[in-house]
């Protein structure tokens, strides 16, 4: 095998065709992965962990890719992102509020998606339809829209009390999907949830929460030789190098004959990939 490319890794890219087509990013190279489908592959960590965000040397990667300062004081890794009904702008603690302002203060997607089952999330505009391929959904669609990122999570927080707001990434990783009736799972939902939807939107206005009754649905089919019977992580910490048959993508997630591995989990880290 040669050296392919050398640097730090990113979240894989992705663009939505059939099969979804992924890039490697290390350095300043972009690897397509689908033609190295069935090819031997080696992933090596360097030893060296940079911030994503401020670029210092780190021991340990916090919120998949900063160091800790930067961890603990931008508003991105703040809880508020993993649970948007926490947000705290209004209070004045923003950690960023311009970054807030940017970011949050603006309209958000409540989706249903087909991961590992049915489940519940949201996303901004920009992220459709890369956030769902980054689950490894075979499929979504938007369910409602909303002012601001807070007003998404107050949604949410309904909708998963009765749909799972979490991929099961092992089962993900698994394959075999049976496809859902998505349609009927937002009407089923909607009509659960009725009363406390008419109560946000008469907290926030007809305007800041809207159900989407027609939405474009999307479908994925990913680029997977062979699913693994059994789910064997790789971690890059524990044992630096990574080699095997690469047999497909999904996800984030990189499927070899000896084990998977979630490259997202590994962003900032000085790598070799040889093929």
């Amino acid at each position: 095998m040669q050296l392919k490319a050398s640097g730090a890794l990113s979240m894989l890219a992705a663009d939505h065709v059939a099969p979804v087509s992924y890039g490697l990013p290390i350095g300043d190279s972009l690897i397509g992965l689908n033609e190295l489908i069935g090819e031997r592959i080696r992933l090596s960590f360097k030893g060296v962990i940079n911030c994503i965000h401020c670029g210092r040397k780190t021991n340990k990667s916090f919120s998949q890719g900063y160091c800790y300062p930067c961890m603990k004081k931008l508003a991105r890794c703040d809880s508020c992102i993993v649970s948007p009904e926490k947000c705290h702008y209004d209070q004045g603690t923003c950690r960023e509020p311009e970054w807030g302002e940017q970011h949050c203060m603006r309209m958000h997607y409540v989706y249903l998606a087909n991961s590992s089952g049915l489940k519940v999330g949201i996303t901004r505009g920009e992220n459709i339809p890369k956030r769902w391929i980054d689950q490894g959904a075979v499929q979504a669609l938007p369910i409602a829209t909303v002012a601001t990122r807070y007003q998404s999570g107050l949604l949410e927080t309904l909708f998963k009390q009765h749909v799972a707001d979490k991929t099961n990434w092992r089962t993900m990783l698994k394959g075999g999907n049976a496809l859902i009736d998505l349609a009927a799972e937002r009407d089923k939902l909607v009509a659960e949830c009725k009363t406390e939807i008419e109560a946000l939107q008469e907290q926030f206005g007809l305007q800041a929460i809207q159900l989407c009754d027609v939405a474009e649905s999307y479908e994925f089919d990913y680029p997977v030789q062979e699913y693994p019977t059994k789910i064997v992580s790789h971690n890059l910490d524990k044992n630096p190098d990574l080699e095997g048959v690469l047999m497909g993508v999904k996800g984030q997630y990189l499927i070899l004959d000896c084990g998977v591995i979630n490259i997202r989990k590994y962003t900032g880290y000085q790598a070799e990939l040889y093929c």
